[in-house]
This record gives structure tokens, sequence and C-alpha cells, in this order.
């Protein structure tokens, strides 16, 4: 398992996270409203994930077998929320603000986002007919 290949891939998560909450400060929030807004963001942000992942993990890597798919879910997740925790507190946010994203009554997808990091390589190993994914 070549770890550089799928850092790397993970790395491509970081300009589309931060895009897409600009997309979801500057525009849907105005348009739609909070509660809509971050539900559609998530949605938006989950789907990105899941395409890069797609398009991405069988090119440039050549995963094997389950475990690591696996793996290289788990770890996703847990750089994800990792890097998460690390801004929002070096932008000054409480750990209390922090933690509402993983609350879904307020709208806020965050856990359908980390599902997605996390389950990604597995989905798209079971995909038929994909370069370098062996079922």
């Amino acid at each position: 398992m070549n770890i550089l290949k799928f850092l790397l891939i993970w790395l491509c998560f970081i300009p589309l996270a931060i895009l897409n909450g600009g997309l979801r400060e500057y525009v849907l929030l105005r348009a739609i409203g909070e509660k809509w807004a971050l539900s559609v963001s998530g949605i938006l942000l989950s789907a990105c994930i899941f395409l890069i992942t797609w398009s991405l993990l069988p090119r440039i890597t050549k995963v094997h077998t389950s475990k690591d798919c696996w793996l290289t879910g788990i770890c996703w997740a847990l750089l994800t929320v990792s890097f998460e925790f690390a801004a929002g507190l070096a932008n000054g946010n409480t750990m209390a603000e922090l933690l509402t994203a993983y609350n879904p009554l307020t709208g806020n997808l965050w856990l359908i986002v980390l599902a997605t990091t996390l389950l990604s390589p597995i989905i798209v190993r079971k995909i038929p007919k994909r370069a370098g994914i062996s079922t």
C-alpha cells in the first residue's frame, strides 16, 4: 500500500472543502438560509469526496484488498477530523462550536461527509470494471 498516494488523494479534499465552505457562506446562506445551506453544503462535499475517490483511487493506486480500502477510509476519516479540529481551533472556534457540526439536528450533515470519506474507498472498490481495483 503506497501511503503517499493515498495521502495525495486525501489532500485533494481540502481545497474542495474550502471552496464548498465559501459557496455555503457567500451564496447558499443568502439564497436558502442557514439550515438548508448546511445540508446542501454537506451533500455537495460528500459528492465531491466520492467523485475524487472514484476518479483517482483506481488510477494512481493498486488497491488489492478490502483491508487496504478500510485502512484508507479510516485514515482519511481520522485525518479529516484532525484537520477540522486543528483548523477550527486555529481560527478561534471553541470546542463546543466545533462539536455542533456533529449534531445533524442543526441541519449540518458533517457526519454524512465523514461517512462518505470513510466508505468511499470501499464503495469504489466494489464498482465493477475499474482499472486497478480488484473485487
